[in-house]
């Protein structure tokens, strides 16, 4: 399966055998109920007004990019992330033996890595999303007013809906995720230290769809810029499916850094 990339939109295009995706329909706006305490969502906050909903648990399925993604790649293995000289540098300096480290879990990759997603609403205006490769946590900001704190691997996320459909007068008959995050630590794009600085900033789209059997699937479209050690955006897709509970949540530290 291969992908086409539109500028100016959040979006990717599923060519080839089998086209999922002309057979897939965007899901009716549902509002969660995993909210802070179980209760019900302010009037009017993002929680409340959420045009789909991207609570609870996701599997990562790997349906390309195996062999960067499902394995350590050796030192030296970059092939298709669009890095400069000063990059390749460093990503041939990598020791095998920092193999596992929380640098290839940043909010440049983590999602990328194999994962178990747990998506709660902690506050009405703060959506949190918790990893269990890595042990990891992020929190989408949607308050305008909200500032980042110390840089970090996850970095800071602003967080905003982006709704379709309607018109005339009508209401959205959907939507997406737009998450910008800046304000992060250096990080690895990939378990065999392919690196992005601590200047890199992370473009993200969450989309949510219904399969005709019924699955949930959730589409990340992830770009990352680094004018100091990419030539160009870092684009990549990635896909999780909904399971119906946590039974199978098995979080995994990653190592700490130094």
């Amino acid at each position: 399966m291969s992908y086409r990339f539109l500028p100016g939109r959040a979006a990717l295009l599923f060519v080839g055998a089998a086209t999922v995706a002309a057979a897939v329909a965007l899901t009716a706006p549902q509002v969660s109920a995993q909210g802070p305490g179980g209760g019900q969502p302010p009037q009017g906050s993002p929680w409340g007004t959420a045009p789909i909903d991207l609570t609870g648990y996701w599997v990562s399925v790997v349906n390309e990019d195996w062999r960067w993604r499902m394995v350590t790649p050796p030192k030296g293995d970059v092939a298709s992330v669009p890095l400069n000289d000063a990059a390749r540098k460093v990503a041939d300096s990598w020791d095998p033996a920092s193999d596992g480290s929380c640098l290839a879990y940043g909010a440049g990759a983590g999602m990328r890595n194999p994962t178990r997603l747990h998506v709660t609403w902690e506050a009405d205006n703060i959506l949190k999303i918790d990893m269990d490769a890595g042990v990891q946590t992020r929190r989408l900001m949607f308050a305008a007013d909200a500032q980042p704190g110390a840089r970090s691997l996850q970095g800071f996320s602003k967080a905003e809906w982006e709704r379709v459909g309607g018109g005339r007068g009508a209401a959205p008959q959907g939507g997406n995720l737009k998450v910008v995050t800046n304000n992060l630590t250096a990080g690895w794009l990939r378990k065999n230290g392919v690196p992005y600085s601590q200047n890199a900033s992370v473009n993200e789209y969450f989309d949510r769809f219904q399969a005709p059997n019924g699955d949930q699937w959730l589409v990340v479209t992830t770009i990352v810029e680094d004018a100091m050690y990419l030539n160009q955006p870092f684009v990549t897709s990635t896909h999780f499916k909904k399971e119906p509970d946590g039974a199978k949540w098995s979080p995994a530290p990653c190592k700490p850094t130094t």
